[in-house]
């Protein structure tokens, strides 16, 4: 189970990590062909959004590696289940029926987080 712990978590951390870095330091006009929502919220929660992403992700990764309040890891994973519940909302909202990505990534982030309550 720690193998597939770090597997799913490593992936998953790559993810946000990446996407985080994207939404903080990109502008809108950049961000717009890979992100058509990023319209409908200001730049301020998304530079936010984006933050929140890369410090879950080194939620995933520190708190295991380093033996240091381990406890965190699922707390980060169930933050990323919020987060993508929240991203399907806000898809569906604005018309926009393209979720499998979302609803796979919500998916992965309650696998990480039955997995991290093994560690």
């Amino acid at each position: 189970m720690n193998l597939a712990y770090w597997i799913v978590a490593g992936l998953l951390a790559l993810f946000y990590f990446y996407a985080g870095t994207l939404k903080v330091f990109r502008s809108r006009d950049q961000l717009r062909p890979m992100m058509a929502w990023v319209d409908r919220i200001p730049l301020p929660a998304l530079r936010t959004l984006g933050a929140v992403e890369i410090l879950g992700a080194t939620g995933l990764i520190l708190p295991p590696l380093t033996g240091i309040a381990p406890s965190l890891a699922p707390a980060a994973a169930t933050g990323f289940v919020l987060l993508q519940s929240g991203a399907i909302a806000v898809h569906l909202v604005g018309e926009d029926r393209r979720i499998a990505l979302n609803a796979g990534l919500l998916v992965t982030a309650a696998v990480a987080i039955c997995l991290a309550t093994t560690l």
